[in-house]
């Protein structure tokens, strides 16, 4: 840019939670601030954080008070916007606050509360149902995780195409082939097994793990020996019917659950799996199978959304509505050697292909379109 603007990054979310769009968020302001030292970053912290995410001399720290996904967020944190005089003002989060910044981007990384309404907690839908159309119109202009998405906007909001920037995530540097005394210690300590198949993700309703179940459960009567089936992450909403499901199936003995998985841990879980599986009814992106492929990890994972786009044809693509299908999936991953071989180098070198300078880069470049 031939001009030095205050660009605002609003960074609140960072203080309630640290996977998904926190971490996004992270990324994005790690890059961001050394590809133009000209420009000035406003970092927007909540004042329940402590620290400050960046330490780069053209960054600032300030700190609002207005909690993301409040119901008067839109005006209670324009007031406070309007204080940083910024020309421009990123949401990483989807939604905008009404006023306070001279142009806006927001980053939309899925439309599942549209797709799946069912799938959300009230509160969810309240929030994001209720506020994404009002805040497309207003951004001037959109950043999208995938294809898919873009494609989501234009034929569930009318979002002119013209308007949306496709820009891919990254996995983290840490996600690659590790040494075996470092996978050793990892699986140990968390009390793995040798091998196993391995979903990463948020336990709530879109990511199907009642037809992942249901598909293991098909897997075990015909592979008797299969290994056991890790499910790590969090508990996110919804997810009674989840554990219920798996006492129903008679898998107590072979499911094993890795709840809030330290970040650094995940890449040697990741190591030491025959394949990573994410049969999801819908991903905006889905960063699981990229961080497996760049451990050298299989992949097993549902045919719709965005999961084609990061999985190219270096995994296997399932129907999330059939666990025969799952189950078949997984069987092929776990017995074609072949298979196993090629999807292991392919993803190793699909996987070198997403990277967080990359997407920072394509971030600058909306930037630098919106100030003209």
């Amino acid at each position: 840019m031939t001009n030095s603007y205050r660009i605002g990054i609003d960074a609140r979310l960072n203080a309630y939670r640290d996977g998904g769009i926190a971490e996004y968020t992270r990324r994005l302001i790690d890059h961001l601030p050394p590809l133009d030292a000209s420009q000035h970053y406003v970092l927007i912290h909540h004042a329940k954080a402590t620290g400050t995410l960046s330490s780069a001399p053209n960054t600032q720290r300030v700190t609002a008070y207005t909690p993301p996904h409040h119901r008067l967020e839109r005006v209670m944190f324009g007031t406070e916007v309007s204080r940083w005089r910024l020309d421009l003002l990123h949401s990483p989060d989807f939604i905008p606050p009404l006023f306070g910044a001279k142009h806006y981007v927001i980053t939309v990384h899925d439309l599942n509360f549209l797709h799946y309404p069912q799938f959300q907690t009230p509160d969810s839908l309240r929030y994001y149902a209720g506020k994404i159309r009002a805040a497309t119109q207003q951004a001037d202009h959109i950043l999208a995780d995938s294809q898919a998405t873009k494609d989501d906007l234009g034929n569930l909001l009318n979002v002119e195409a013209a308007k949306v920037t496709v820009h891919p995530l990254a996995a983290h540097p840490s996600f690659r082939p590790l040494p075996t005394q470092q996978i050793e210690e990892v699986r140990r300590r968390l009390g793995l097994a040798s091998t196993y198949i391995l979903f990463v993700g948020t336990f709530e309703p879109r990511k199907n793990l009642p037809g992942l179940l249901a598909a293991y459960r098909i897997l075990r009567d015909r592979l008797p020996d299969a290994p056991p089936l890790v499910i790590a992450g969090r508990r996110g909403w919804l997810f009674e019917d989840i554990f219920r499901t798996v006492s129903e199936l008679g898998l107590m003995n072979h499911v094993k659950w890795l709840e809030n998985v330290r970040v650094e841990d995940l890449p040697a879980v990741y190591n030491s799996a025959a394949m990573l599986t994410l049969p999801s009814f819908y991903e905006g992106f889905g960063i699981p199978p990229l961080e497996a492929m760049a451990c050298g990890v299989p992949t097993v994972v549902s045919g719709r959304g965005s999961l084609p786009e990061v999985v190219g044809e270096t995994g296997l693509l399932v129907d999330p509505d059939h666990p025969d299908a799952i189950a078949d999936g997984l069987y092929k991953a776990l017995t074609d050697d072949d298979f196993r071989q090629r999807s292991r180098a392919s993803g190793l070198e699909r996987a070198r292909l997403f990277t967080w300078q990359h997407t920072a880069t394509i971030t600058m470049r909306v930037y630098q379109q919106v100030l003209g």
